[in-house]
């Protein structure tokens, strides 16, 4: 075969090539034999001290820049005197003995992984306990190389229609999961729990079969007798609570607010984005009652827990969701009622005793709008009636 210009080639040469060989510099060489066009990379190897040559791929299935990467590397590698083709071997064998890894063990490596990044320090947590509950005890075993689609639907048939959101998180879950093990070349092939295109064809839609949970909720016409009972219960729990009613806050919003998120002269807490179910800075406007509260706690401040509202029993924690629920059912005399059901009492009363538009009450809950063309017209958060709003429903439980 001929031998020709030492320099780099270009695409018009690389195409043109039909018999023989080019050689790039730096020991690429483009070899075409009949209809088949390859890449090497020759060398001497620090190891043994003989010429060695690695393929490195077909013309058809590598770009001039990918090629020229993949001889860059090889070449700093002959420069810290390792043999390129060797260290192909061991990455090789070292993907072997990974492909064996059980998909419970390429989870717990992702989580690892992802968590520094998510938003909350708990999703960790949550992604572990669920994965454990509802996942590893029918695919967690499996090698992560062999799962198939009727493994995923293995663990999600017996809950797709029963507890649909959760399924339908599991499922993307496992897709992420999976995603994560074939870019590392664990396992080869689409992604089994892909929805788009594959398991759409097998499950109905989640919206088709999801049944919409309603949190037990204290009756708009007993939320007056509620708070009274909550305003004259001892400890920080039950002003959480009635701060939480104020507000129309999540109970999660509500025990990890901090000092620097109240805006005492303006009258206004800012909840910041990281914080919000929907990942958007809410602003709430505080009524003469939700302040109020704040000046009961305001006292705890330094004494307890430094910036936390409502501090829990160990410094620098915040109020357990249980103990804003036990002052809740003590008030109400029932445990048949939520703290997050207050969210709908409040919307409720919004609804059948006022007439505030129904975006004004949506706002307030800093619910996500659905509806696209919606979303997009409004702009602005409804702010100035939305306060109004807040002070006529602290009237309602009867603070003033």
């Amino acid at each position: 075969m001929s031998r020709v210009s030492p320099y780099q080639l270009t695409a018009r040469q690389v195409s043109a090539l039909k018999d023989g060989s080019l050689c790039d510099g730096g020991g690429l060489w483009l070899v075409a034999q009949g209809s088949a066009k390859s890449w090497f990379f020759r060398f001497t190897s620090p190891i043994s001290g003989s010429r060695r040559e690695m393929g490195l791929g077909s013309v058809h299935d590598l770009s001039l820049v990918e090629v020229r990467r993949r001889a860059a590397t090889a070449r700093h590698q002959l420069t810290d005197g390792l043999d390129p083709i060797d260290e192909r071997l061991k990455v090789k064998a070292q993907r072997k003995q990974e492909s064996g890894l059980t998909f419970s063990e390429i989870a717990m490596r992702y989580v690892r992984e992802m968590a520094p990044g998510w938003r909350s320090a708990r999703s960790s947590t949550v992604w572990t306990s669920s994965l454990e509950r509802l996942v590893f005890p029918t695919i967690g075993k499996k090698r992560v190389a062999e799962i198939e689609t009727d493994d995923v639907l293995a663990v999600l048939r017996p809950i797709w229609e029963t507890t649909t959101e959760t399924a339908d998180r599991m499922r993307s879950r496992i897709e992420r999961i999976l995603d994560y093990a074939s870019t590392h070349g664990w396992r080869d092939g689409e992604n089994p729990a892909r929805w788009r295109g594959h398991l759409a064809n097998i499950l109905p839609k989640p919206s088709a079969v999801m049944k919409v949970r309603h949190y037990p909720a204290v009756d708009r016409k007993d939320i007056g007798k509620v708070m009274a009972k909550l305003a004259g219960a001892e400890g920080i729990s039950p002003k959480a609570v009635r701060f939480a009613c104020l507000t129309a806050a999540r109970s999660g919003e509500v025990r990890n607010a901090v000092w620097s998120e109240i805006d005492m002269r303006a009258q206004i807490w800012t909840i910041p984005a990281h914080k919000m179910k929907a990942g958007k800075e809410h602003r709430v406007p505080l009524s003469a009652g939700a302040m109020g509260v704040l000046q009961e706690v305001l006292p705890c401040r330094d004494r307890l827990a430094g910036d936390l509202i409502f501090p829990g029993g160990k410094r620098g924690r915040p109020l357990s969701d249980v103990a804003l629920s036990k002052a809740l059912h003590n008030a109400a005399g029932t445990k048949d009622v939520t703290v997050h059901g207050l969210r709908s009492t409040f919307r409720d009363w919004a609804a059948e005793e006022t007439d505030y538009p129904r975006e004004v009450a949506e706002m307030a809950l800093a619910h996500t709008i659905s509806d696209k063309v919606e979303a997009a017209y409004r702009r602005g958060d409804l702010f100035d009636k939305r306060r109004e709003m807040m002070q006529k429903w602290n009237m309602k439980t009867n603070y003033l």
